[in-house]
């Protein structure tokens, strides 16, 4: 989850807990030491326990196969990991061990293997070091082997080096295991999509089989009328309470019509019960309507409950995005929010893209109290009510997006700026004035040569190293603009 809530939010409503990533963990060192060097596997052994307790701490599910001496005991350990259905797969090199030692663990886990070399301390003290003591710290000794084994045999290669207390290979290894996390979530994640595709908008089209097969999980396909009959169902006790709900979580503009602010929190209500009797973990929605018919006051009336879903972890799209409610689910795990984005305008005064969306919010990266909007008209589409307006919290953000190649590959497509202050729209919509360092205008130009499409989400903090790790364990390709050379 995002780090910081602002004041409106905290303590007023609470994250959806998601499963939590499972991890597989194998410790190994060759075993024609243990007799050679009494003392030796109890310090490695002591090694791999504070290795363990280090991935406890990050909350994820741990499945420890032990310690492997021979690749029999890799055998044994690499069937108790496939049985367990891991996210990922860490190997611990706690000194030499052959390539046969790891190899069947790669080949039948069935599951993203990191491999990881963490010595006891930063450096030796060589006048007190002996052979003994020295196999402690040659973890890395066996990685150029593994490398190149598991090059031979076509299996993905990842590792961290380091030492026991090394932060930095500790970021590493928490950025893989966030990468992890976000299989966890689209490996066993079920996504809605309701409604139609908004007429002509040939980039947002999605092949829901393509999903499944890509990333895994269920893609429930609803009906408006599946929301329609759970907001007929709403009391008028529980409408008061959203509307009580979100005059505490928003400021409210003197524009907003009371009798449009108690429908939007009764479509509220009605959208919670929906996201729980299908138990879903994100949803792309978009109707067109006719004359102000109850489809078309449903899908004006969605934007108050679909920000508050968003802030709470299952994150809504409008205009049937579903990769892009899939790219702010992957936003929302790494930890990073993720709001539903897209071109505004250029500012080439300031040297800032301006981007945002009408529609839904993830209120929990808002620069301050969210802003509810009264709009007797939403531009482009049918119907009128309340809508959401803020800017994103000001510093490092990340623009990422799910494309789509000829063949069907999805990709993930990231670029990394800084949310700047300066004037805004006061129009009802989310808009961040971005910096990414160069003219505003070629990396509009480089941003679209991507094959992204005309929406993304937009994060906080700088996440291409997070991202592109996450696109590494799903097997997707990944690719950055960083500069007008990207052209």
């Amino acid at each position: 989850m995002t780090d910081v809530l602002p004041a409106a939010l905290d303590g007023v409503l609470a994250r959806t807990a998601r499963r939590r990533s499972r991890i597989g963990l194998v410790s190994g060192g060759l075993g024609a030491y243990w007799p050679q060097f009494p003392g030796l596997l109890d310090r490695l052994r002591e090694s791999a326990r504070f290795v363990t307790g280090q991935f406890e701490e990050m909350g994820c599910e741990v499945v420890d196969a032990g310690f492997i001496s021979d690749p029999q005991e890799a055998a044994t350990a690499a069937e108790r990991l496939r049985s367990a259905d891991c996210d990922i797969v860490v190997t611990f090199l706690t000194t030499y061990l052959t390539a046969s030692m790891v190899l069947p663990i790669a080949q039948r886990a069935h599951a993203p293997v990191l491999v990881i070399d963490l010595q006891p301390t930063e450096a030796m003290d060589h006048p007190d070091t002996d052979t003994g003591k020295w196999l402690a710290y040659c973890g890395q000794c066996p990685l150029p082997e593994i490398a190149n084994v598991f090059r031979r045999g076509g299996i993905p290669f990842r590792s961290v080096s380091g030492h026991l207390h090394d932060e930095n290979a500790w970021n590493r290894i928490r950025r893989w295991i966030r990468a992890a996390q976000v299989r966890a979530a689209l490996r066993h994640g079920r996504h809605g999509l309701m409604g139609h595709l908004y007429p002509g908008m040939l980039d947002v089209s999605t092949d829901m089989t393509l999903v499944s097969t890509q990333f895994g999980g269920h893609v429930e396909v609803l009906e408006f009328d599946d929301l329609r009959v759970r907001v007929a169902a709403v009391t008028d006790e529980a409408a008061a309470e959203r509307v009580a709900l979100a005059r505490r979580v928003f400021t409210l503009d003197d524009s907003v019509d009371e009798n449009d602010l108690a429908w939007a929190a009764r479509v509220s209500v009605g959208l919670d019960r929906l996201v729980e009797d299908f138990a879903l973990d994100s949803l792309a929605y978009y109707h067109r309507g006719l004359e102000g018919e109850i489809h078309e006051r449903l899908g004006a009336g969605m934007i108050l409950g679909a920000s508050l879903l968003t802030a709470r972890g299952i994150p809504m799209a409008g205009e049937y995005e579903l990769r892009t409610s899939l790219a702010m689910l992957i936003a929302d795990t790494i930890g990073a929010g993720g709001s539903f984005t897209e071109l505004q305008a250029l500012n080439f005064r300031d040297r800032v893209v301006e981007m945002g969306h009408d529609g839904p919010a993830h209120l929990a990266i808002s620069a301050k109290d969210p802003l509810l909007r009264g709009l007797g008209v939403y531009h482009g589409k049918r119907g009128w009510g309340v809508s959401v307006e803020f800017d994103v919290r000001h510093g490092p953000v990340t623009t990422f997006g799910v494309g789509q190649e000829a063949d069907g590959t999805f990709t993930f497509i990231a670029s990394e700026g800084e949310v700047v202050p300066g004037p805004l729209l006061e129009i009802g919509n989310t808009t961040s004035r971005v910096d990414f360092g160069f003219d505003p205008g070629e990396w509009t130009d480089a941003w679209s040569a991507t094959g992204i499409g005309h929406h993304w989400t937009l994060c906080t903090g700088h996440r291409a190293k997070d991202l592109k790790a996450t696109a590494d364990l799903l097997g997707v390709p990944f690719r950055t603009v960083d500069g007008p050379n990207d052209l």
